[in-house]
């Protein structure tokens, strides 16, 4: 009896081989994730070209030719010896402004060559004015902008509440285009329209305001059909708002009613004496005021 009784039963005890099928599964599984990964792998394609373009622009930058101090970043991680550029060029660097004339920007007489032109072209116009006995309604002046010829347009340029140029006065405005467009034909032209306080009324007309603007886009378009180039013109009204005279008086209301135009300066003398370039867009925002010439009528 002990010795069947010192027998185990065969699969009576599985104190020593624990069920293990757990260990199917979990190879099935890594199975599967290296054939995914084998998968990915086969399917993903890195593109050299690119790969080398980011390689070479990464070692430019990284050369000194792009970032400052960049070999020194390469090398060492970092340094402290990098050089800054200059913030702004050197004087001598600084180029001329190409609108202006070579002459003026040239010659050290810039602002006398233009003074001259300018005097010369209002002598012109006064011989216009006075030749055809218009001398009380035309006046040309030099000024600190430039050369302003200002025209009174009673009687003259327009009728009254009307923006359509006086057939009587094209044979003189074609006599001012002309010697506009020869003698400063590298100047620009500022035309602007100007009315008294007056209130208009009109069917055509909002205000003053859009009578001066008429007024002196006709003025532009009577200019470029005399050969004046339309680009180099400037047309602007003003209404009301830069009288040269008082508008309580019929007289000082005739003086506000003109067109001006401006030949603005290409260059300007600056508290050195020295002449200095003047933008032309600078110049084309600016609207001088000169104390009006003509005699009021009585």
């Amino acid at each position: 009896m002990s010795g069947h009784g010192g027998k185990k039963k065969r699969g009576g005890d599985h104190g020593d081989h624990p069920d293990e099928r757990w260990l199917v599964t979990y190879a099935d599984l890594m199975t599967l994730l290296v054939a995914l990964f084998m998968v990915l792998f086969s399917i993903s394609a890195v593109n050299k070209t690119k790969f080398e373009t980011l390689q070479h622009s990464l070692q430019d930058a990284f050369s000194g030719k792009i970032l400052p101090g960049g070999q020194s970043i390469k090398n060492a991680g970092g340094t402290t010896n990098i050089k800054t550029p200059s913030a702004a060029p050197k004087e001598s660097s600084l180029q001329p402004y190409v609108g202006a004339p070579k002459d003026t920007v040239k010659s050290g007489g810039a602002t006398n060559v233009e003074q001259k032109k300018f005097e010369a072209l209002k002598k012109k116009i006064d011989h216009v004015a006075a030749k055809k006995n218009l001398s009380g309604k035309i006046k040309a002046t030099v000024t600190k902008d430039g050369l302003l010829i200002r025209l009174l347009t009673d009687d003259l340029l327009f009728d009254s509440g009307s923006a359509v140029p006086r057939p009587g006065s094209l044979p003189l405005l074609k006599d001012v285009a002309n010697l506009l467009a020869t003698t400063q034909a590298d100047h620009k032209l500022i035309v602007s329209g100007n009315t008294d306080t007056q209130p208009i009324h009109s069917e055509q007309f909002i205000d003053n305001l859009d009578l001066s603007t008429e007024r002196a886009n006709a003025i532009f378009r009577t200019f470029a059909h005399d050969g004046i180039s339309p680009l180099r013109m400037t047309a602007a009204g003003r209404g009301a708002y830069a009288p040269i005279a008082t508008n309580k008086t019929a007289g000082g209301r005739s003086l506000n009613r003109r067109v001006e135009i401006l030949v603005p300066r290409i260059t300007e003398v600056t508290t050195t004496g020295a002449p200095s370039i003047k933008p032309e867009a600078q110049a084309a925002t600016k609207f001088p005021s000169i104390k009006p010439n003509f005699a009021p009528k009585p």
